[in-house]
């Protein structure tokens, strides 16, 4: 199970044998505040990140690993969208592909209606290409 920011906060304020209100002192904040941290109704301003990773003895990487988790959450939905779109462009290539092959086999299947079939399926074979290049930034 994820911790949230404030239940990290409040956490390591009581492994270091802290209340709330010590804390609050340290940050130059009230003691309501650090409740509301705790209770993840409001956050640390973001300037004051470094000063409370200090106070906790840790890393802003670690204090923030949370929005991390968040963000590569993000991240892997948006792959697996990225990857069906992927697969549903490659179906619908041999879907054209095999479609002509079969209507022209049966004398079905006109020439202008062929090509249509069959750039449908490439341009659908070029997207999924394309999905694969990456990112140069």
């Amino acid at each position: 199970m994820k911790k949230t920011m404030g239940t990290m906060i409040a956490e390591r304020r009581k492994e270091l044998g802290m209340t709330q209100l010590d804390l609050a002192g340290l940050m130059g904040v009230t003691d309501k505040a650090v409740s509301k941290w705790e209770r993840d109704l409001s956050y640390p301003d973001v300037s004051s990140i470094p000063k409370l990773a200090e106070i906790f003895g840790m890393s802003v990487d670690e204090l923030m690993q949370i929005k991390t988790d968040s963000l590569s959450q993000e991240q892997t939905a948006g792959s697996k969208v990225s990857e069906i779109v992927s697969l549903v462009m490659r179906a619908v290539c041999l879907a054209m592909g095999v479609g002509v092959a079969v209507l022209t086999i049966l004398d079905q299947l006109d020439a202008r209606s062929a090509m249509i079939m069959l750039g449908i399926g490439l341009a659908c074979a070029g997207a999924s290409l394309l999905e694969k290049i990456p990112d140069k930034e």
